[in-house]
Parts: structure tokens; C-alpha cells; sequence
């Protein structure tokens, strides 16, 4: 490896037919998508509840929260659960996905930043744009996904679960 390079490996997935990553430092595990239980007045893209070895973890649906429909379940469907620090607290929170592509390694040098897309449309989400095989990939910024408002209803969830 060439001095001055700094690879990460991020794990693939899709939504809507596009391809977005994740940094691998931010999953946990991925699961297939089972039964998820409602929790009363939560967002529309927060799904439900999961049960993850006795810890309550929400469900955000990835096309509800981008305004691109909602995920509907086939084989492929899954859950991402990712962990984030936010304001020196850990939360974990599933990511539900159209499917889980692959883990792959990513030089900085093949991210370019967010293309400017107006000043109306929110990319705060959105870590930058990776090329890989001649494809490009959405990388999304895991503390950006939810603003703290979003946060602190997906932390209540988590708690009134316990």
C-alpha cells in the first residue's frame, strides 16, 4: 500500500435500487428482517422494535426516511444494526435495507464530497460519493442520518422498551 493512502471498508447495501455504504466501524451485525413490534406515535420511518438479545433496538426504514416509499419484504430484505456515539451516548438503531451487498475496502482519495444539489434539499446524510468497479456509492454519515430531534424519539423508543 502506497504511503499516505488510508483505505476503510464499508459494507454495501441497496435501496431503491441504488447502492449506499456504511462504514464497517458503524455495524454491528446484519440480520434478516423478522417481525418488528410497533411502538405508538414514532415516526412514519421508524418501523418498530426489535428484540436483540434482550436489547430493544429501532428500526429505521432507510426509503421512508429518504422519501423514496417503504420497504416492503422479499428474501433479500434486511436489517443493518448499526452503532453510532452521539453526545457521549452509545445508541444502536437497525437500519432496514432492500439487501446487504458486500464489504469493500475504499481509499478517501475515491470519495469525492456530496455534489451541491440545492440549497431546499437536505445531503447532510450523506458522507460523500465512492466509486467502485465504475459504479458510484452513496456513503452515508451515520450521526447525520437523524437529525436530534429524530434521535431523541428513537432514544425514548429504546428506552421505554427496557
Amino acid at each position: 500500500m502506497a504511503e499516505g493512502k488510508k483505505i476503510n471498508q464499508y459494507l454495501t447495501f441497496t435501496v431503491s435500487e441504488e447502492t449506499y455504504a456504511l462504514n464497517v466501524l458503524n455495524v454491528r451485525e446484519v440480520l434478516e428482517f423478522s417481525q418488528l413490534s410497533k411502538v405508538p406515535r414514532m415516526p412514519d420511518f421508524m418501523r418498530g422494535i426489535i428484540n436483540l438479545r434482550g436489547s430493544i433496538v429501532p428500526v429505521i426504514d432507510l426509503k421512508l426516511k429518504f422519501s423514496l416509499g417503504r420497504t416492503e419484504k422479499t428474501i433479500d430484505t434486511s436489517i443493518i444494526v448499526c452503532e453510532m456515539i452521539m453526545e457521549e451516548e452509545t445508541i444502536v438503531m437497525g437500519l432496514l435495507t432492500d439487501s446487504v451487498k458486500e464489504v469493500i475496502d475504499l481509499d478517501e482519495n475515491d470519495i469525492e464530497p456530496t455534489p451541491y444539489v440545492g440549497a431546499k434539499i437536505d445531503t447532510a446524510f450523506i458522507h460523500g460519493m465512492g466509486k467502485k468497479d465504475d459504479k458510484f456509492l452513496i456513503i452515508l454519515n451515520m450521526e447525520k442520518i437523524l437529525t436530534a430531534n429524530e434521535l431523541n424519539m428513537v432514544s425514548s423508543a429504546e428506552a421505554s422498551g427496557e
